[in-house]
């Protein structure tokens, strides 16, 4: 049949089973969004305050359901608008296709009207990116950049389409996509054999858990794994969920914020098996000490990771899914009693603790944690908050902690609860955001009220940039540069101007309130939560330490 360039876009992505679409409009677009409307029974557009929004909504999306998200913008301030959210993704790689226009193909290259090379800006950030200057291409490639998204170690594609293809006609034939299945075949049987080996091995095995382990759906996989390994667990940010937060072998994160235990375990560890972890330097401290003590064994699908940013004893490379069958197949069952009772006598020595006389960021997590029963997707946006949600939220399940990992992107969580609650409507949503992150994208709190995305916005409200002023107490003896945001910005009130429930909480009882009945409301809730300006997060590691060397406001008493 002969279709048009807007008309293939839109069958391409009924072919791949896009259900929703987030983006915001303009004149290079436009072709493409009249044939959104004449499908909207079939697509459902979300119109994002912001095209930066619409990146974080498709992210958010993609990391709720595991599905492709997708978004749209126009060219030029539309496509740059794009970028941030699609580095977000990049770093966390999260699958998205951004769908952007451009001026007419004649008019490329001559600085036309709302022209931009968006190719080339997010060259560095995308897995693949397209631009399609014949109609006659633009079904095969949208077909690939889902491909490519989706497939091996998932990342955003992006697909940049002139104006005056999405207008030209072409011959269109339906394709029925193939669903993609993780390759085992090239898993090396070598590398499976010396992993065997290197574990049964070990006196002193620890596990430390990745966002590879989420992607690659590998779940009960890992908790069988570990129950033949039988060792302590901890995992990174991106890690939470895919071991239970709540099982007696998980000893917390790792790393910068992470807890003692693990960090003092990880520290004396003989054997470190890394599964699908990439050695971010939040998570290592001084690399040169970081498990000085063990062999790393590295499990990943992306061979660009061994030996990156610590040198490791030995890889196996592939989908951690598929690894992790072949190791459980292969492993007899070990017993470390002695060294997980050592762990678990770390974990009563030095447990995680906060002041309980007042309304703190702890207090606020945990107290949502108790409300959702465990059962929540908590999105985050960047900074204490997210440390203080990565800590005191037992996450059970992959896929039910979204945050900015890679790029800590602050103004990311809200346009994620969008996504994550579009793409689960059965699902309590809350985005714990700080003031500062909340003042980068709160205009979509109206988007939230124009399609009644009945999400949760906490605001831990400390009226500073609570982690940059923590870095600044500790280190920059207390000059507090540009971190204090005392102004007069009303939160609830300018929910209200949206047409959002707002609430305020100046002590426990009324954020045990307010919460409860945001749990009940139908509509999107502001609970603006006032806490200290001068709360940390702890323990820390100092930057450039060693992870061994974490501190907590008991040791620093004692300095």
């Amino acid at each position: 049949m002969q279709l048009n360039g807007a008309e293939i876009v839109i069958e391409c992505l009924k072919e791949q089973g896009v259900d929703t679409v987030f983006g915001y409009p303009g004149g290079a677009i436009l072709n493409v969004y009249d044939e959104l409307y004449k499908h909207r029974d079939e697509i459902r557009h979300i119109l994002t305050s912001h095209e930066q929004g619409a990146s974080h909504a498709a992210d958010g999306y993609a990391r709720a359901t595991g599905k492709v998200g997708v978004c749209l913008a126009t060219s030029g301030p539309g496509a740059t608008n794009l970028v941030t959210g699609i580095a977000t993704a990049y770093m966390d790689s999260i699958p998205i296709v951004a769908i952007t226009c451009n001026v007419g193909v004649s008019l490329l290259g001559k600085d036309s009207f709302q022209e931009i090379d968006i190719t080339g800006i997010t060259m560095p950030i995308t897995k693949y990116n397209f631009i399609v200057k014949d109609v006659s291409k633009l079904a095969d490639t949208i077909r690939k950049a889902f491909r490519i998204a989706k497939s091996g170690r998932p990342g955003p594609v992006l697909i940049d389409i002139p104006k005056d293809v999405t207008s030209n006609v072409t011959e269109y034939e339906p394709v029925v996509p193939e669903e993609y299945v993780p390759d085992g075949s090239k898993i090396s049987e070598e590398e499976i054999e010396a992993a065997v080996s290197m574990i049964e091995a070990a006196e002193k095995p620890y596990v430390f858990v990745g966002g590879g382990a989420v992607l690659s759906g590998a779940s009960e996989e890992l908790r069988t794994f570990v129950d033949l390994v039988d060792a302590p667990v901890t995992d990174s940010l991106m890690g939470k969920g895919a071991f239970p937060g709540t099982d007696p072998r998980y000893s917390g994160m790792l790393g910068m914020h992470g807890t003692k235990a693990s960090n003092y375990g990880v520290s004396e560890c003989d054997l470190l098996i890394v599964v699908g972890a990439r050695f971010s330097d939040r998570v290592t401290g001084n690399t040169e000490k970081f498990a000085s003590k063990a062999k790393i064994l590295q499990i990943d699908i992306d061979p660009a990771e061994m030996n990156k940013n610590v040198i490791i004893t030995q890889g196996v490379t592939g989908d951690i899914r598929l690894v992790l069958e072949k190791l459980n197949a292969r492993l007899k069952q070990q017993n470390h009693h002695e060294w997980l009772e050592k762990i678990e006598k770390y974990k009563e020595k030095y447990p995680m603790k906060y002041h309980h006389d007042a309304l703190t960021g702890p207090f606020i997590v945990e107290e949502i944690y108790r409300q959702t029963e465990g059962d929540a997707l908590i999105v985050t946006e960047v900074g204490q908050h997210q440390m203080w949600a990565a800590q005191y939220y037992k996450y059970t399940k992959p896929r039910t902690l979204l945050t900015s990992g890679g790029l800590g992107t602050m103004g990311y969580g809200l346009g994620a609860a969008l996504g994550a609650k579009t793409g689960c409507p059965d699902k309590t949503v809350v985005n714990i955001a700080g003031d500062g992150c909340f003042r980068m994208n709160m205009n979509e709190i109206a988007t939230a009220v124009r399609h009644n995305i009945p999400i949760i916005q906490v605001v831990v409200n400390n009226h500073v940039l609570g982690m940059v002023r923590q870095w600044q107490d500790l280190f920059y003896d207390e000059r507090y540069s540009a971190t204090v945001l005392r102004d007069k910005v009303d939160f609830v009130k300018l929910a209200e101007a949206m047409g959002a429930e707002g609430v305020r909480a100046e002590s426990q009882e009324d954020f045990r309130n307010a919460f409860a009945a945001a749990l009940k409301a139908y509509h999107p809730v502001v609970i603006d939560c006032q806490i200290g300006s001068d709360d940390k997060v702890w323990p820390m590691v100092a930057p450039g330490a060693p992870i061994s060397e974490a501190f907590d406001e008991d040791d620093l008493g004692k300095k």
